[in-house]
């Protein structure tokens, strides 16, 4: 026997919650940042098919960070 309730299925169980305040599985962080928000959304829209879009969107994410970092540098 494997602990289980008879006719239950490791499927039954419940769905793992996220602490609160923590981002659902799945969605991008949230740093408090909108611009940087924003481009990290794009990201994660980016299609996982699309090999072209993800890089863009992963470049264009790159760029936005090195922008925010330069401005915090003055």
């Amino acid at each position: 026997m494997t602990g289980q309730h008879p006719g239950s299925t490791p499927d039954d169980r419940p769905a793992p919650t996220s602490p609160a305040g923590a981002p659902a599985a799945g969605a991008p962080p949230e740093t408090g940042d909108i611009v940087i928000d924003a481009a990290l959304r794009d990201l994660a829209a980016a299609p996982e098919y699309d090999l072209d879009a993800q890089l863009e969107a992963g470049e264009a994410v790159h760029r936005t960070l090195q922008s925010r970092l330069t401005d915090l540098g003055g």
